[in-house]
């Protein structure tokens, strides 16, 4: 990693090791500063949310970045989680390049389809999106991303939570010992550099980071009828929220069309 991501306090190291005769990938990281961010990032914007339902996003969070971190350097991932009992909208992305990983909670206004959902988008250049989607059990997020990975991925995955807000995730490989994969539990997973042959593959840095501001929230807007831009800049100032961090941004109308003009 560069000097610049090695010095930032902020960032999240995560590692990936190849679990040799086992044929199975383990990744790991603490996440403690990128929880860190994330709760600086609610306060900024006096964004309030159940205990609950906050620890459902921070478990979502660990997981994509795991998952981002075993995924090629030039996929992004978003997922899409609903749940139906507390009703309640989760969406989490993480990019590699660079290592940015955001995410939001939707209480409001939220479809009840009657089950839990799972949607996961994979985009990376010069290939077709790809986009899944499977039912779940239960209102546990890291069980929630194992069924992910067993329907939609078709391989064995197990997520554990550490100490230290440390996320722990062994996947199946190809031939993978399977049946030492699914009787692993958390005293066996930390013990694991003395039990098994772990290869380093590499280190990613990751920091919580929507990368969102006002002009790139203004083609959202701009595909409105004027109507309904007449409506959200009713008294010259429009309240404009990130779809993808619940960042709350203060657009004056004044700035809007001049930034309208610009794309004339």
């Amino acid at each position: 990693m560069s000097q610049m991501l090695q010095e930032d306090s902020s960032l999240v190291e995560v590692r990936s090791f190849y679990v040799r005769q086992r044929n199975a990938l383990l990744v790991r990281g603490h996440f403690s500063p990128l929880y860190m961010d994330y709760y600086l990032h609610l306060m900024q914007h006096s964004i309030a949310q159940r205990p609950a339902l906050d620890e459902m996003v921070k478990d979502l969070l660990a997981a994509v970045t795991l998952h981002a971190c075993s995924r090629p350097q030039d996929e992004t991932v978003a997922w899409t989680v609903n749940l139906h009992q507390p009703l309640a909208n989760f969406f989490v992305t993480a990019t590699n390049r660079p290592g940015r990983v955001t995410g939001r909670l939707f209480t409001e206004d939220v479809r009840d389809s009657g089950k839990n959902m799972f949607i996961a988008q994979l985009t990376r250049p010069h290939h077709q999106p790809r986009q899944s989607m499977v039912e779940f059990d239960g209102d546990d997020m890291l069980r929630a991303v194992e069924q992910f990975y067993t329907q939609s991925e078709q391989r064995l995955t197990r997520i554990f939570r550490g100490e230290d807000e440390e996320f722990i995730m062994i996947s199946a490989e190809p031939d993978c010992d399977e049946e030492w994969l699914a009787a692993l539990d958390f005293d066996t997973v930390l013990k694991l550099e003395q039990t098994e042959h772990l290869t380093l593959l590499e280190t990613r840095g990751f920091v919580f980071d929507c990368g969102c501001s006002i002009d790139r929230l203004y083609p959202l807007i701009s595909r409105l009828p004027k109507d309904d831009l007449d409506h959200i800049f009713g008294d010259g100032l429009a309240i404009i929220t990130c779809p993808r961090c619940a960042a709350v941004f203060r657009a004056p109308r004044d700035h809007f069309d001049e930034w309208l003009g610009r794309q004339s």
